[in-house]
């Protein structure tokens, strides 16, 4: 789960990490009001988004007066912002933060993520920062200082100075990003988050260290122990049909394309996106409805599916070993005729009961594609696509 970046800034604001001051705006006469409340000769004024990349998108504006914040929030307002991160559709602005100006005089990069390889949390920092870290790194790879943290341990206070020498900086600015590289630890690993990232990590011009955007994500399967993080989530912000699929209890993943899937194991929901691409078809979504779905799970999983507007096509793909085929079979055919399906569907068993799934398609009269293999489900799913 994504949050915006005034809620990671007020998350790492508790553990210890400087932060410029702000106020949250739903309309340009209180980003206005939150100008004139900080004082100053200068604002940002920032669009929310689950997104990286909103200045170049147009999502950031500087400010000298409270007429050009109250200006530029409602230039952003209601506005869609397409970045990097969003894909074409992008996301809509409905809140905006206005924060002080800053006296830049250094910034730099500074990351915490979960280095799937070393099972380990990696901190990667980086003396230039402002820009993407997929760019810095592919361009400057070794503009990259990495460190990784001992669970058993946690982050030392030598492991920090070391990261802040690597980085450059001054003796008298070491001991201030120890207190922020622990103050991120510490944040990353009491809230079961995923990713702590600053982006610039400023040096000010009187040599204080200031975190001038955040983003966090969180593991979503901790969240029923974390109400405080789940209480900031964003349903504007994400994929509806995602959502939806979440709210269901299933694993879903929205894509672009128009054959619709629901398959158990994620490891074979991988293989059939691939044979569809490899007969020439585009997968709409990943779908894992797990093992023992009952035929009620079959029936949200296939109105999770076909919720999305694109789908032209529906192919089952079950190989069950906890599961059922028959219970599978039960529920496509309570699915199709609940819903009123009328686009093709197509549907490949294997494993337990498999005799007894297919009886029951057979059984129901109704016009369900069958077939044996995989890759001969992904080419009658492509070839009905093309037919419809």
């Amino acid at each position: 789960m994504d949050i915006h970046e005034y809620q990671a800034k007020e998350i790492l604001a508790r553990s210890g990490v400087p932060i410029p001051r702000g106020g949250l705006a739903y309309s340009p006469e209180q980003a206005a009001f939150h100008a004139r409340e900080m004082g100053g000769k200068v604002w940002v004024v920032k669009a929310q988004i689950h997104s990286g990349g909103r200045g170049k998108a147009g999502g950031v504006k500087i400010c000298r007066s409270e007429d050009e914040v109250r200006d530029a929030a409602a230039s952003l307002f209601g506005q869609t912002l397409v970045t990097a991160q969003t894909g074409p559709q992008g996301k809509c602005v409905y809140r905006v933060y206005v924060e002080e100006g800053t006296d830049i005089a250094q910034e730099m990069y500074l990351g915490l993520v979960l280095d799937r390889k070393s099972e380990r949390i990696m901190i990667v920092g980086a003396a230039e920062g402002g820009m993407s870290i997929e760019e810095l790194a592919a361009e400057k790879p070794d503009a990259l200082v990495r460190m990784v943290v001992d669970p058993a341990v946690g982050l030392a206070e030598y492991q920090s100075r070391e990261f802040a020498f690597a980085l450059g900086l001054a003796p008298g600015q070491v001991p201030k990003m120890v207190t922020v590289l622990r103050a991120c630890y510490r944040a990353y690993r009491d809230l079961d988050a995923t990713m702590v990232e600053i982006n610039p990590l400023v040096v000010t011009a009187s040599g204080d260290l200031m975190a001038l955007d955040a983003k966090m994500s969180f593991d979503t399967n901790a969240l029923f122990r974390r109400p405080a993080v789940a209480e900031l989530r964003d349903r504007s912000q994400e994929d509806p049909r995602e959502a939806a699929a979440q709210d269901a209890g299933l694993n879903y993943v929205g894509l672009d394309g128009d054959i619709g899937c629901m398959i158990n194991g994620a490891g074979l929901a991988m293989a059939t996106m691939d044979m569809i691409k490899q007969a020439g078809g585009e997968p709409a979504n990943f779908l894992d409805v797990g093992g023992g779905a009952s035929p009620e799970r079959v029936l949200r999983a296939f109105r999770t599916v076909l919720g999305d507007a694109r789908v032209r096509v529906m192919l089952v793909n079950i190989f069950a070993g906890i599961n059922r085929c028959d219970w599978i079979a039960e529920g496509v055919v309570q699915a199709y005729r609940t819903l009123g399906i009328t686009m093709p569907v197509v549907v490949r068993l294997s494993g337990t009961n498999v005799d007894e799934g297919r009886a029951i398609l057979a059984a129901s009269g109704l016009p369900i594609i069958t077939a044996d293999t995989l890759a001969d489900a992904a080419r009658e799913a492509v070839a009905a696509r093309a037919a419809a």
